[in-house]
């Protein structure tokens, strides 16, 4: 009988790589969206799916609209995707951000624990729940140390998770993914800012790139691969929690340095903190500057995740290097500015 899921918070890039995997596995596949978001879905028609999901309107800040939903369609999996996800707007919107993040965790648990009991879950968690770092590489039995209200919000939809898989019974799990990018990411997350940047200085349309701080140290991974192993964690004998994570670290300046040379800038640095600047060598033109506005509160400096337990337990690896990240993210950047409906 064909399997069935649904993705909440399907409209990101992880979403969008999960519904191509689950349709690839010959799942029905429902993708929640909330009424009041975007309704150009690009990220599903750059996949070419659009017309393979079903779309579902849920909000997680209403408790009776999950609960309808959930008994309706008595899915398989759920996905929990959905957040704010910006680590910024969460100093701004610490409120909202728990809302969503952390009471609409328990929400959609609640629905299942009521209306669907078969249903197996999934819960988004994050290499940010660790914040300032208790020990390096981290792990699933790494202390957390939050650094920002997003960090809080999605530590207590993690522990809920855990909670309600022991209280319950339920079979429901916790993917604690480091960070993660595609072409699909949006402008708004520093790799993605720093391609479209990048290429669109070397196309004469933009003058500088602005970023905050350039020596924070994050572990990426590719986000199709990434998806792989939520659903590994899902179709598991047993519900457990897993760091999915590359076991690399680098630091922002690293990430601008590799997508230059693939947009054939040679980035030299001068200077130190707020002052400091990137500059082609070739041209001396300044190409990077920092940004004071784009600081965090609070900062979190080092991210590097262990992986071994996925490795070991669910035969999960990332296919995807660094390199062939950066290089896989210009040439869509790129061929997105020069495009036809550039």
């Amino acid at each position: 009988m064909k399997k069935s899921a649904l993705i909440i918070g399907a409209g990101g890039q992880d979403g969008a790589y999960l519904a191509q995997f689950l349709l690839q596995k010959d799942y029905k596949v429902y993708c929640g969206v909330r009424r009041t978001a975007s309704a150009d879905h690009w990220r599903f028609r750059h996949l070419g799916i659009e017309r393979d999901v079903e779309l579902v309107y849920l909000e997680l800040a209403e408790e009776s609209n999950v609960a309808r939903l959930v008994s309706r369609i008595q899915v398989d999996e759920i996905y929990n995707l959905a957040a704010q996800s910006y680590v910024g707007t969460s100093f701004e919107q610490a409120i909202y951000t728990a809302e969503i993040d952390a009471v609409g965790v328990c929400r959609i648990l609640e629905a299942i624990r009521n209306y669907s009991a078969h249903t197996r879950f999934y819960q988004a968690s994050t290499s940010e729940m660790y914040g300032k770092v208790m020990e390096v590489p981290q792990s699933e039995t790494t202390p957390f140390y939050p650094r920002s209200p997003y960090g809080v919000a999605k530590l207590y939809g993690h522990w809920i998770t855990r909670n309600y898989r022991e209280a319950y019974n339920m079979f429901a799990c916790s993917g604690i993914l480091f960070n993660h990018e595609s072409p699909l990411r949006g402008p708004e997350f520093v790799t993605r800012k720093a391609v479209i940047g990048l290429a669109s200085i070397r196309l004469g349309r933009m003058e500088i790139l602005n970023l905050g701080n350039l020596d924070a140290k994050r572990d990426w991974g590719f986000a199709g691969d990434y998806v792989v192993g939520m659903w590994l964690m899902l179709n598991a004998q047993e519900a457990d929690d897993y760091v999915l994570a590359t076991g690399h670290t680098r630091s922002v300046r690293e990430f601008l340095n590799a997508a230059a040379t693939c947009l054939d800038f040679e980035l030299e640095w001068h200077g130190s903190g707020e002052s400091e600047v990137g500059t082609d060598r070739k041209t001396g033109k300044t190409v990077v500057a920092v940004d004071a506005a784009f600081y965090r509160p609070a900062e979190v400096d080092l991210l590097v995740g262990d992986a071994t337990k996925a490795h070991q337990k669910l035969g999960w690896k990332p296919q995807t290097s660094f390199d062939q990240l950066v290089s896989m993210m210009v040439e869509a950047e790129v061929a997105r500015l020069t495009g036809p409906h550039a």
